[in-house]
């Protein structure tokens, strides 16, 4: 067992633990904020599990880390109304909004990109290691694995829509009037996808990760 690497990783889910406790502190949005948290419920023991039977590298478990803490800072202010402008406005006088003309918060859209950026290469690193897949396919399957899991998650919010209070479920959906909401998350999912799975590939093609990648 490589202890320093057991030892990183659980950090990582410790700090996603904590940010989580944070943000859990008075919440501004309670009703909304407990549903955005399902995925957080399953995601960090699962998390926990990989990072004591060592499962993945410590890449991998960074790109994970990272995409639970977006999502657990989306979820306290429901995605929509992340306060980012304002973070920006104090530190340098000016934000998004006014440097390219934003009339929406796109934290969410931030999220979409980077759920594609960042899980592509655990997944395709899951599907080397334990499925024996190729380099070309363990991508391509990664690729497909984001794109078949954010379909999923829109059509979730569809049903949501359709069966939830209109104000819940626009609270929760986040969508903010924008009627192809659904359409340009997938993309974005499946455009950080492809530029994730492409610097993997050259980085494969270079060596790096290999050894990692094919012990257990």
């Amino acid at each position: 067992m490589n202890r320093a690497r057991v030892t990183f990783q659980t950090a990582c889910v410790a700090a996603c633990t904590l940010l989580l406790a944070i943000t859990l502190w008075s919440p501004i949005y309670p009703r909304e904020q407990w549903l955005q948290h399902v995925p957080s419920a399953i995601a960090l023991p699962a998390l926990l599990l990989a990072a004591r039977r060592q499962w993945l590298s410590d890449l991998s478990m960074v790109c994970l880390a990272a995409m639970l803490a977006l999502h657990i800072l989306g979820a306290r202010w429901i995605y929509s109304y992340v306060p980012y402008e304002q973070w920006f406005d104090a530190a340098f006088g000016s934000g998004p909004h006014e440097w390219f003309g934003w009339t929406r918060n796109h934290y969410d859209r931030l999220v979409h990109l980077a759920f594609g950026l960042l899980m592509t290469l655990p997944l395709a690193e899951a599907a080397r290691r334990y499925a024996r897949m190729g380099g070309a396919s363990a991508l391509a399957f990664a690729w497909l694995a984001v794109a078949g899991v954010s379909a999923v998650y829109e059509v979730f919010e569809w049903g949501l829509a359709v069966i939830a209070a209109p104000d819940f479920a626009e609270k929760y959906n986040g969508q903010q009037g924008d009627f192809w909401d659904a359409q340009k998350d997938l993309a974005l999912a499946m455009a950080g996808s492809s530029i994730s799975a492409v610097g993997t590939a050259i980085a494969w093609r270079n060596g790096r990760g290999n050894n990692d990648v094919g012990s257990r």
